[in-house]
């Protein structure tokens, strides 16, 4: 296993160095720039100059692109644009932990809602029950997250005033109840679906027969032995979600007022803050090339027949 590892991460430099050209490239292809006016006063020809001559955008493009690289091999992420006094790796420290923080509640209530809608909608096929898991799941699906966020608050927040509009006081506080449910549906509902199909397969199985034909109890044959093999597609998904609800939720900490840093990337975008855009990039990439490591790894650990020698 320790080679298998060994692999991965060696595996993950050609990757990082790929995500950070394709960023770099399109970025720079992007019509405008950072100083564009907008809808304001044309700043002077002369400024700009200046301006760019500061960041080190008038050099040619080869060489800003080997200076930021270097540079953020070092762990400097450079300046912001946008917000002069901090650096980029000032606000990854600042809205990083908050990302973190809603993610993994996120995802925590995702896991106790999908997985068990999953388990009794195969338990209970073609049922009552298995019918209100399967239009929970196509709800969550087909509902995007800006929108559940804001129906959330009219209802919530405007109509009954049980919860704030907005703001971020921790992740056990009242700020909270909306975000991480808003970010929890999606993968909720996939995971149900997942869970529900992989349980199907595993249920009709010869050894879950032969596991009932020795008397074992039914809910010691599906939780050790029908739920443990089924949760190897679950455990895929519910990786690659981890990294999204943690890094991905800019919608939702834009609407709601969270100070993440999907918020801070959304500002990127439209302030053309290229440091700020790289730098979230590569965190992004970075946390889910290290998720889809430990989701294999985990793999062995759900399948002991799974070896990574």
């Amino acid at each position: 296993m320790r080679q298998y590892i060994i692999r991965r991460v060696l595996l993950l430099i050609p990757t990082m160095l790929v995500v950070y050209t394709i960023t770099f490239v399109l970025m720079h292809a992007t019509p405008g720039g950072p100083w564009d006016p907008g809808e304001g006063k044309p700043i002077a020809a002369s400024t700009v100059a200046e301006i760019n001559k500061a960041y080190g955008l008038d050099r040619p493009l080869y060489i800003q692109y080997t200076e930021y690289l270097w540079n953020a091999l070092h762990g400097d992420f450079g300046p912001s644009y946008t917000s002069r006094s901090r650096t980029v790796t000032d606000i990854i420290k600042e809205a990083l932990p908050v990302s973190f923080q809603l993610g993994m509640e996120a995802m925590v209530l995702a896991l106790l809602i999908g997985i068990p809608l999953g388990i009794i909608g195969a338990l209970k096929q073609n049922s009552f029950l298995d019918y209100v898991a399967t239009f929970t799941s196509i709800v969550g699906i087909s509902t995007p997250n800006f929108v559940v966020i804001t129906l959330l608050v009219l209802v919530f927040s405007i109509q009954f005033h049980m919860v704030p509009t907005q703001g971020w006081d921790g992740p056990f506080s009242k700020t909270a109840i909306i975000p991480a449910f808003a970010l929890a549906l999606g993968p909720a509902a996939f995971l149900a679906r997942y869970t529900r199909s992989s349980m199907l397969d595993v249920i009709r199985q010869d050894y879950l027969r032969t596991a009932r034909a020795k008397g074992l109890h039914e809910r010691r044959v599906v939780i050790r032995h029908a739920l443990r093999n089924a949760l190897i597609p679950v455990t895929t998904f519910a990786g690659l979600a981890l990294a999204n609800v943690v890094t991905g939720s800019f919608f939702v900490e834009s609407v709601y007022g969270v100070p993440g840093i999907g918020r801070y990337f959304v500002k990127s975008i439209s302030g053309r803050d290229y440091p700020v855009i790289i730098g979230t990039i590569l965190i992004y990439a970075a946390l889910v090339a290290v998720m889809n490591l430990i989701v294999d790894l985990m793999y062995g650990v759900i399948d002991p027949r799974i070896s990574y020698e």
